[in-house]
C-alpha cells in the first residue's frame, strides 16, 4: 500500500496560522518579562475577528443599491467597530439609509442612531457621517472593553448611483472589503440580485477579485449573482465586478455615451492570466512543502519498492488486443453510421484530450449535416471578391440523428437564431462570446460519443477508467520522481520506475474492445488511404459522392486539406462533372479557402472559448482572479478601536 503524504493548502494555512500564534504568545511574553506597563499590555489583547461576514446586495433600477452586511464577529477588548468608504464622485455620489442592527442569539436591537463622529462610540449608538479625514464612515459602539464576547450585528445602506450605465452593458464595479480592512474572516459570502430577469444567462458576465485567489463567483439564476471565499486575512480585499444589460438601469447619475465590454474583457483577461500564473507558483509553493514531508520519511522508499514488485506482477498478467487482421490500407468506411465524433474517438481514443480535438469534430459535423440534409453551406463573395460561407437551416433535430448530432445541430441553429442563415463570422463569435455554453458542448458530447461506444460494444468504459487511473498514477510518480530528485535520490528513482511501470500498465490496458481494436485498424487505413491514395495508380479512383463521404472524416482527422489537393489533381475538371452546383457540398469543398476560412476558424473559435471558460470568470461564473484597482477601493478600511 502506497502512503501518500500531502500538506493540502488548507493545512499548510493551519500550520502558518499556529507559528503566527506561538510566536504572538511569545512576544506577549516577552513583554510582561520586560515590564512594559499594563495598558500596552491590555492593547495587545485586543482582538477581532469575523466567522462569517455576508452581503446581501440589491441593485436598483436607478442605479443604486441597497446592501445589508451581516457580521457575526468575535469581539476582544474593543469598544467601536467601523468601516469606511473612500469619497469619489466618479464612483458613486452618496451613501444614504444607513441603520445597524444587532441581531445576536435571535435578537433584533436597533441601534440608536447619533449625528456626531466619535473615535470611541457610545455602546448601542451608531452613526453614518462623512468624516474628517475624507471617508464616508459607519461606526457603532459595542463596549467590549475589558472582555470577549461573539455577536451578531446588521449593517444595512444604500450606495446611490453606484452603477455605470453604458451604451451596451450595465456595471457594477465595487470592492466590497477595502486593503485596509483589519479584520480577518473564516467565510465570506454574498448574494447580488438584479433589478431584473435577464433574457438569458450568458447576458451577465462576472468576475471577483481578491488578493489569495481563493474565490468563487457565479451566475445562479438569471437575476442572481452569488460568490464566496474560503477565507480572507486582514488586509486582504474582496472586489466584485459584472456586466448585466444596460436596460435593466432606467437611469444613473453615472451614464456614459460609450460602449464598455470590449475594454473590460480585455482587462479582466488580463488580470485572469497574471492570476493564473499566481496558482501555478503557489501550486509550485505547496509542492515544495510536500517534497519536504516526504523526503523526511526515507522509509517510504521500501513501501514504494513493494508496490513496484505489485505493479511488475500486473503487468505480466496483461495482453494487449491486436487487430485480427493488419491493414495497410482500406479503401471503404469501416460502419456508414459512425459519426465524426465517434470515428476519430476510436483512431485517437483521446480519453483525456477531447477538448482539443473538439473543432474538428464540429467542423466535420457540420459537413456531415449538410451531406444528411439538416443544414445548407453555401459560398459567396463580397464587393472585395473575398469568400463568405453561410450556414442555413434545413430541419430541425430529430431522431435519425444520433444524441451528439442533435447536440450539434442544436447549438447551430441557437446561434442562427430566427436569420434563416447565419455567415461563419458570425458563427465564429457566437462561439467566442458564449465560451460556458462551448465548455458545456464538449464536456456532452464526449459523455454522448463514450455512451454510444459502449452500447455498441467498442469502448470498455470500466477499462477506459483503469486507463486514466494509470496515467494519473504515472504522472504522480514523474512529478514525486522530479521534486524528490535533489532531496532523496534513491526515493526519486523508485518514483521513477514505479512511474514507468504504471505507463507500461497504461499502454496494455484495453479500453477499445476487441471489436474496437479492429474498427481502429479499419480507420487508420482509410486515414492512409485518404492521404496517399494518389500515389497509388489505382485503375478505379471512388466516386465524387464516396470522396464525399471521405472528406467528413478527413476533416475530423486534420488532413482535409491535403486530400482535396490530391482530388484537385485526380479531378482537374471538377467543375464540368453533372450536378455539381454551388449548393453542393463537392462545390463547398472545392470553392472555398476550408482551412483558414472555414475548419481552421472554426476550431480556433472553440479553443478560444474554451480557454476563457477556465482562465477567467466569465460568463457563468469561476474563480477571483487577482486584478482590480483600476478603480481604488471604495470599501476602504474597517476594524476596531
Amino acid at each position: 500500500m502506497i502512503l501518500y503524504i500531502k500538506m493540502k493548502g488548507e493545512t499548510y494555512r493551519r500550520m502558518k496560522k499556529q507559528v503566527k500564534i506561538i510566536f504572538t504568545i511569545f512576544l506577549i511574553l516577552m513583554v510582561m518579562w520586560l515590564g512594559i506597563g499594563t495598558m500596552a499590555y491590555a492593547e495587545s489583547k485586543s482582538s477581532l475577528h469575523l466567522k462569517n461576514l455576508n452581503f446581501n446586495v440589491t441593485i436598483n433600477s436607478d442605479g443604486s443599491m441597497d446592501i445589508t452586511e451581516t457580521w457575526n464577529i468575535r469581539i476582544g477588548y474593543t469598544n467601536t467597530l467601523y468601516k469606511d468608504f473612500k469619497l469619489d464622485k466618479n464612483k458613486y455620489s452618496s451613501i444614504s439609509n444607513v441603520k445597524v442592527i444587532e441581531t445576536t442569539n435571535g435578537i433584533n436591537k436597533e441601534l440608536t442612531q447619533i449625528n456626531e463622529e466619535m473615535y470611541h462610540v457610545t455602546k448601542d449608538c451608531y452613526y453614518g457621517l462623512n468624516t474628517s479625514n475624507s471617508n464616508f464612515e459607519i461606526a457603532w459602539g459595542v463596549g467590549l472593553d475589558k472582555n470577549y464576547e461573539t455577536r451578531t450585528y446588521q449593517i444595512s445602506y444604500t450606495v446611490n448611483d453606484a452603477i455605470g450605465k453604458y451604451n451596451d452593458y450595465a456595471e457594477l464595479y465595487w470592492q466590497f472589503i477595502g486593503k485596509d480592512f483589519e479584520i480577518g474572516a473564516d467565510k465570506i459570502t454574498g448574494t447580488i440580485t438584479l433589478p431584473q430577469m435577464a433574457t438569458n444567462k450568458e447576458d451577465i458576465k462576472v468576475w471577483g477579485h481578491n488578493k489569495a485567489l481563493n474565490g468563487e463567483i457565479y451566475v445562479t439564476d438569471y437575476d442572481e449573482i452569488k460568490f464566496k471565499l474560503s477565507e480572507s486575512s486582514a488586509g486582504s480585499y474582496v472586489e466584485i465586478r459584472s456586466l448585466f444589460p444596460t436596460n435593466m438601469i432606467t437611469k444613473s447619475g453615472r451614464t456614459y455615451n460609450k460602449n464598455i465590454y470590449d475594454e473590460v474583457y480585455k482587462e479582466e483577461k488580463r488580470w485572469s492570466d497574471q492570476a493564473n500564473i499566481r496558482r501555478q507558483l503557489a501550486e509550485i509553493e505547496e509542492g515544495i512543502y510536500t517534497v519536504f514531508f516526504i523526503s523526511i520519511i526515507l522509509a517510504l522508499c521500501i513501501i514504494f519498492i513493494e508496490k513496484a514488485f505489485k505493479y511488475g506482477k500486473k503487468l505480466l498478467r496483461m495482453q494487449k488486443f491486436e487487430p485480427e487482421q493488419k491493414l495497410d490500407y482500406f479503401r471503404d468506411l469501416p460502419e456508414e453510421k459512425t459519426t465524426p465524433g465517434e470515428a476519430l474517438y476510436i483512431l485517437k481514443e483521446p480519453y483525456n484530450s477531447f477538448t482539443h480535438y473538439f473543432g474538428k469534430i464540429f467542423s466535420a459535423e457540420m459537413l456531415n449535416l449538410k451531406l444528411k440534409g439538416y443544414v445548407e453551406l453555401n459560398v459567396d463573395k463580397d464587393e472585395k471578391n473575398k469568400e463568405k460561407i453561410y450556414i442555413k437551416k434545413i430541419k430541425e433535430p430529430d431522431e435519425n440523428l444520433k444524441s451528439e448530432e442533435r447536440q450539434i445541430l442544436s447549438f447551430i441553429i441557437k446561434a442562427i437564431k430566427n436569420k434563416g442563415e447565419i455567415e461563419i463570422k458570425e458563427l465564429e463569435k457566437f462561439i467566442t462570446n458564449n465560451p460556458s455554453s462551448v465548455e458545456s458542448l464538449i464536456r456532452t458530447n464526449q459523455k454522448l460519443v463514450e455512451s454510444s461506444l459502449t452500447k455498441e460494444k467498442i469502448l470498455d468504459k470500466k477499462q477506459k477508467e483503469e486507463y486514466q487511473n494509470y496515467k494519473k498514477l504515472a504522472e504522480t510518480y514523474y512529478i514525486l520522481a522530479i521534486v524528490t530528485l535533489f532531496w532523496i535520490f534513491p526515493l526519486a528513482i523508485v518514483m521513477l520506475i514505479n512511474g514507468l511501470i504504471c505507463s507500461k500498465i497504461k499502454k496494455k490496458t484495453n479500453a477499445l474492445t476487441q471489436k474496437g481494436v479492429d474498427l481502429q485498424e479499419k480507420w487508420k487505413g482509410l486515414k492512409k488511404y485518404m492521404e496517399e491514395f494518389s500515389l497509388l495508380n489505382e485503375k478505379e479512383v471512388p466516386a465524387v459522392e464516396i470522396w464525399e463521404h471521405y472528406l467528413v472524416y478527413a476533416t475530423a482527422f486534420g488532413i482535409a486539406d491535403k486530400v482535396l489537393k490530391q482530388l484537385k489533381t485526380i479531378y482537374p475538371n471538377i467543375d464540368d462533372i453533372d450536378g455539381l452546383n454551388t449548393s453542393t457540398y463537392m462545390y463547398f469543398m472545392y470553392h472555398s479557402n476550408f482551412s483558414s476560412s472555414f475548419s481552421g476558424a472554426i476550431n480556433s473559435s472553440i479553443s478560444s472559448a474554451y480557454t476563457s471558460s477556465h482562465s477567467s470568470s466569465y460568463g457563468g461564473g469561476g474563480g477571483f482572479s487577482g486584478g482590480g484597482g483600476r478603480r481604488p477601493a471604495v470599501g476602504g478600511g474597517g476594524g476596531g478601536r
